[in-house]
């Protein structure tokens, strides 16, 4: 689970961290009311979505469908030093969807902006923490060039790339934190208040059961003062029944409804832009009947794991879920059963045929517990729902929904 930018900001603030002053609006009067509480001054309007790239994004103004889409001269992160100014780029912010390299073609509605005190900017920092699977830890990661995409230097630069490795019971060790404030140049009272910030950072990470936590850029003023400038993170969805004040911070205007629905049907999916839907148990499985898609021809439309238990409820919700789609041209269905058999799962697929309505070619592939008897399940059902029909294997069902797909 993602959250704004604001509230990883009020999250570190908690756990030490020195951040600017922001105010959050929801409409472009509450943007000019914040930039006069703020006292006039220079501010930064950042509009907040879960999208990276905002300062290089464009807001869409008109779609032309001939000369292309009108976009604004300016990003999803704006310096603004008047108050009329203020009132004018907000009215954008708020009217216009921001399109930025992460959200897509069609942009992303924006129903919040951080006014945010402008700061003076010296130097810039990256720091982040992310789980390192090869050696099960949490790891720091700390780069002295900072307001770039860390990636690219990773690849280019990687020896520029400074690390820690953070032990989950104990926390980030100051002896730790020093250290990297030593390596990434800072001095003198810097130096304390660089570690500040990175102890909380690591704080937060393992406390809220972080899969993210990132500042990105941390400064360096003119006058010396150390402040996060901007943050990301992102929760485990897994540990989120620990943390319940953390799932009122999800927004979920920001997710794809289909993603949602599926959450809450206890199934797992993720859109993808292929042509054919995929309905499978197991992560695994459902791995390799992508990759098999893609061997034969064809591009998976999603990733949909419907979990052991394939229950008649769950598969006509999966079906919706996957028929919504309008690039679904084909759905490929291909389940092992084992907890759940064979011909229960038939069952349950012919019950969402009948419920949902088949409007594209499906192939059904089953092996497992009780597949004889599924295959009787499916070759009655196919009067009644003349677009599905089984296949004998993985290849076969490949072939023949790429083939149904194109066709």
């Amino acid at each position: 689970m993602k959250i704004h930018e604001y509230q990883a900001k009020e999250l570190l603030a908690a756990a030490g961290a020195a951040v600017p002053r922001g105010i959050v609006a929801s409409s472009p009067a509450e943007a000019v009311a914040a930039f006069d509480q703020i006292g006039g001054k220079p501010v930064v309007l950042k509009a907040q979505i879960h999208a990276g790239g905002r300062g290089k994004g464009r807001f869409i103004l008109a779609r032309r469908a001939s000369a292309g889409d009108k976009l604004s001269d300016f990003g999803g992160v704006k310096y603004l030093t008047k108050r009329d100014d203020v009132a004018a780029v907000a009215e954008v912010m708020f009217q216009y969807p921001l399109v930025t390299k992460q959200t897509g073609a069609e942009g992303q509605k924006v129903s919040k902006v951080l006014v945010q005190e402008a700061a003076d900017i010296a130097r810039e920092i990256y720091v982040g923490i992310v789980l390192d699977r090869a050696i099960g830890l949490p790891v720091l990661m700390a780069c002295a060039e900072g307001g770039v995409e860390i990636e690219e230097v990773a690849a280019k630069s990687p020896e520029k790339i400074l690390k820690a490795v953070i032990d989950p019971d104990a926390g980030l060790h100051l002896y730790q934190a020093r250290r990297l404030a030593f390596e990434l140049g800072f001095t003198g009272d810097q130096i304390a208040q660089a570690e500040k910030i990175v102890i909380a950072l690591a704080s937060v990470y393992l406390d809220k059961d972080c899969s993210l936590a990132e500042i990105n850029p941390l400064v360096v003023t003119p006058k010396g003062e150390v402040v996060v400038l901007d943050a990301k993170i992102t929760f485990d969805d897994n540990a989120l029944f620990r943390h319940p004040d953390m799932e009122t911070q999800r927004d979920e205007g920001e997710e794809n409804p289909a993603d949602l629905r599926a959450a809450k049907a206890g199934l797992t999916y993720i859109a993808l832009n292929g042509t054919i839907g995929c309905l499978v148990n197991g992560a695994g499985l459902a791995m390799s009947t992508m990759d098999i898609i893609k061997y034969h021809g064809g591009e998976p439309a999603n990733f949909l794991d419907v979990g052991g238990g394939v229950t008649p409820e769950g598969a006509i919700e999966a079906f919706r879920i996957i028929l919504d789609d309008p690039k679904v041209k084909g759905v490929l269905v291909n389940i092992f059963g084992g907890i759940a058999k064979c011909d229960l799962v038939a069952e349950a697929l012919v019950k969402a045929g009948r419920e949902v309505g088949f409007k594209v070619p499906v192939v059904v592939r089953l092996e497992g517990t009780n597949v004889d008897k599924a295959r009787v399940i499916l070759d009655s059902a196919r009067k009644e729902l003349p677009t599905m029909q089984s296949a004998t294997d993985l290849t076969d069902a490949a072939k023949k929904v790429v083939a149904a797909a194109k066709g």
